[in-house]
C-alpha cells in the first residue's frame, strides 16, 4: 500500500514531505517567482518527482518560461489561459488557451508571454538525465531566451540570471482589471 506524503505548510505555501501520493490545489502549493522568467508552481517537495516533471507557469507579455533549449525526452505543454508565443525549431507561432504543443525529444523550444495579460501553462516532461542543449538562436535572442554560444550546460545558459524567489500564490493566474 502507497502511503499518503503528508503537506507541510511553508512561508509560500503547501510543500509535500518526502515519497508517497497527495493532493493539494495549485493555489496553495509552493510557487516561485522570477524577474525573468515569471512565476511557477512545481507541486514537488525535497523529493523530486522521479520519472515526470509538472508544472504550471505564468508569464506576462514578454517574458520568456526559460531559455531555448532542446533536451533527450519527451514535453507536453497546454495552454490553460491568455496567449502566448511558442519559438520552436526555428519557427514562431501565436498559441491560446487550450492549443496543445507536444515537443519530440530534441525540438527546441521556448513560450514566450504575449497578448494584454498573464498566460498560464501546464508543462509535463519526462526527466532528462544528461541530454539537453541550449543553441545559439537569432529567433530566441530577439525575445530575451536565447544564449548567443550554444551550449549542454545549464549553469552557462543561466549565469547571468538569479536566483527564483520562493512566494505564496499571488493571483498569477488573474487577469488584471
Amino acid at each position: 500500500m502507497v502511503q499518503e506524503a503528508p503537506l507541510e505548510q511553508t512561508e509560500s505555501g503547501l510543500v509535500p514531505k518526502g515519497e508517497g501520493w497527495f493532493v493539494v490545489n495549485a493555489k496553495e502549493a509552493r510557487w516561485y517567482e522570477h524577474d525573468a522568467f515569471g512565476s511557477w508552481t512545481r507541486f514537488e517537495g525535497e523529493t523530486r518527482f522521479k520519472e515526470i516533471g509538472v508544472n504550471i507557469g505564468v508569464l506576462t507579455p514578454g517574458q520568456p518560461s526559460c531559455m531555448y533549449h532542446g533536451e533527450e525526452v519527451e514535453e507536453d505543454f497546454l495552454v490553460l489561459s491568455g496567449e502566448c508565443l511558442l519559438l520552436v525549431e526555428g519557427q514562431e507561432r501565436k498559441l491560446r488557451a487550450w492549443d496543445f504543443v507536444h515537443c519530440a525529444p530534441w525540438t527546441e523550444h521556448v513560450f514566450v508571454g504575449a497578448g494584454d495579460g498573464p498566460c498560464a501553462i501546464l508543462a509535463l516532461g519526462g526527466r532528462y538525465k544528461e541530454g539537453i542543449i541550449y543553441p545559439a538562436s537569432e529567433l530566441a535572442l530577439k525575445h530575451a531566451a536565447g544564449v548567443e554560444q550554444e551550449t549542454p550546460n545549464p549553469e552557462e545558459a543561466y549565469a547571468r540570471f538569479g536566483r527564483p524567489r520562493e512566494i505564496r500564490y499571488g493571483g498569477q493566474l488573474e487577469r488584471p482589471s
